[in-house]
């Protein structure tokens, strides 16, 4: 079993628990369920510089720890007032030590920047969870949901007012995902098999296949502005960087001087 597997199967246990406890119409309460979304797609789309979607995570499968007891709301303020593009919110506990709190807290010290719910979503439930938390953007990642899935969740997230990041890692999940109710194409620079191999020759090998009407962005393994150079030469919009920077003593100010050296 890949640690992808492995990561889904604990999913679903723990999107069962979670409907037991909360229901859809608990989750419609939520002050969140009502607001109008941060639109991203159009914040890549306008930028006329590269744009970075800054992510808290304290963990992750293959690193183990990266920046075990980090403040949210510190990190976060900070990388709105740094200029971040988005914000990626890490709501998966098990794997990344992230939770519903910490996108709850992002969205109290960022209001005005589009957050990410970045989990591995595989049931309607979590597109509510999603929209009651605060979140402007749910991610779907194509390896790991059928066809049918990713428009089925993609056009719930729509009627709900959320967009849609869609995250590919090669052409076939591309070919094979429909599109009609995505509104970011992402392409994700490492393995989800095993979290370890990377590689940024992923993106360039699929940016002239990734949709024009779509923003496109580029995940994962990047750490130099010369790489986010590059890859805003050929065509990406976006960058979502997590690691580089909260690996760091202070997440934010590392994303400060990473936009002073980039533009």
């Amino acid at each position: 079993m890949s640690i992808l597997d492995e990561i889904i199967a604990n999913k679903r246990k723990e999107v069962e628990l979670s409907k037991a406890s909360v229901n859809l119409e608990d989750l419609s309460k939520s002050a969140y369920y009502t607001r109008a979304t941060i639109s991203l797609k159009d914040r890549l789309l306008q930028d006329t510089s590269p744009g970075i979607i800054a992510e808290f995570k304290r963990r992750s499968p293959s690193k183990g720890d990266i920046h075990a007891g980090a403040d949210v709301q510190t990190i976060v303020k900070g990388y709105e007032a740094g200029g971040a593009s988005g914000i990626s919110v890490l709501t998966d506990h098990d794997f990344f030590g992230g939770s519903k709190e910490d996108l709850l807290s992002a969205r109290t010290a960022a209001p005005n920047t589009p957050l990410l719910r970045k989990d591995f979503m595989i049931d309607p439930y979590q597109i509510h969870e999603a929209k009651a938390w605060g979140a402007d953007i749910i991610l779907l990642i194509a390896a790991n949901l059928e066809p049918n899935e990713v428009l089925s969740l993609s056009s719930l997230a729509h009627e709900l007012g959320l967009e849609v990041l869609l995250e590919v890692h090669d052409k076939e999940e591309l070919e094979r995902s429909p599109l009609d109710h995505v509104d970011i194409v992402g392409v994700n620079n490492r393995n989800l098999k095993n979290f370890a191999e990377n590689n940024v020759n992923a993106s360039l090998e699929l940016i002239q296949y990734l949709p024009k009407d779509k923003a496109r962005i580029s995940e994962s393994c990047i750490s130099a502005t010369e790489t986010v150079k590059e890859l805003w030469n050929v065509g990406f919009q976006g960058f979502l960087m997590g690691e580089n920077f909260m690996k760091t003593s202070e997440p934010a100010q590392t994303l400060a001087d990473f936009y002073s050296v980039l533009v």
